[in-house]
């Protein structure tokens, strides 16, 4: 048997106004590195349509071989500036009206996906239930990818941050080590990128290592759309 290469995918949350450069920064970073990113947006924030100038961005990166993923519908920000989570705990009928209001304040944007990733990575199964009823393909929670057509699950834990100044450092050594181990064994790294962990040196270069280091142990690196295509055209 050959060696089994790594898949390593990278997404970039908390995309609003006020990260947008650091979100620009980071993608033309990963372009260098010839590593697409799965863009995570939420058609509101803070209870406000996304603005023309994040629209924009996002379209262009898309263009450009990036992917675009609805990341929830509203998630208001909590502590920190980071989402509250949205879709954790919601039954099936909430889910749904939830989630046929993203999807038209999606289209008003002018914007269409059928992934799906819920904020801090929480999905009820309910939520699930109703991503299928409402025709998403995927969904990527916290332990995995979701092919929603096929009901199979592609294992692999999302790795990221922490809250607190005080364990950057060791979260920072955590998400390359981590990384260096799964992608030495040929497994799905998945690196979480919170736009406003960019703001820090730390994390910002803790990222830029661990795509290195996945790259280095031979990681091929794609979108959550391109993975759920790829397994599928194995499985055919």
């Amino acid at each position: 048997m050959g060696h089994v290469h790594a898949r390593l995918l990278v997404s970039l949350s908390g995309i609003n106004v006020t990260t947008l450069d650091r979100g620009a920064e980071l993608s033309e970073e990963l372009a260098g590195r010839g590593v697409p990113l799965s863009l995570l947006l939420a058609p509101r924030y803070a209870g406000a349509p996304q603005p023309p100038s994040v629209l924009s961005w996002v379209r262009e990166r898309v263009a450009a071989g990036d992917a675009l993923l609805q990341h929830g519908f509203d998630p208001a920000p909590v502590a920190g500036g980071r989402r509250r989570a949205e879709f954790a705990a919601l039954p099936a009928h909430e889910a749904g009206l939830r989630l046929i209001a993203a999807a038209a304040a999606m289209e008003g944007l002018g914007l269409d996906t059928r992934g799906f990733v819920p904020p801090r990575w929480l999905a009820s199964p309910g939520t699930r239930a109703a991503l299928r009823r409402r025709g998403y393909d995927l969904c990527a929670d916290v332990v995995g990818v979701r092919d929603l057509r096929t009901g199979d699950l592609h294992r692999g834990r999302v790795q990221g941050f922490a809250f607190g100044e005080r364990t950057e450092p060791w979260w920072c050594f955590a998400l390359v080590m981590g990384t260096a181990r799964t992608a030495r064994r040929g497994g799905l790294v998945r690196l979480a990128v919170d736009a406003v962990d960019l703001d820090r040196s730390g994390p910002r270069q803790a990222v830029l290592d661990a795509v290195d280091i996945a790259l280095q142990h031979g990681a091929r690196a794609t979108t959550y759309p391109d993975l759920l295509r790829v397994r599928s055209a194995r499985a055919a």
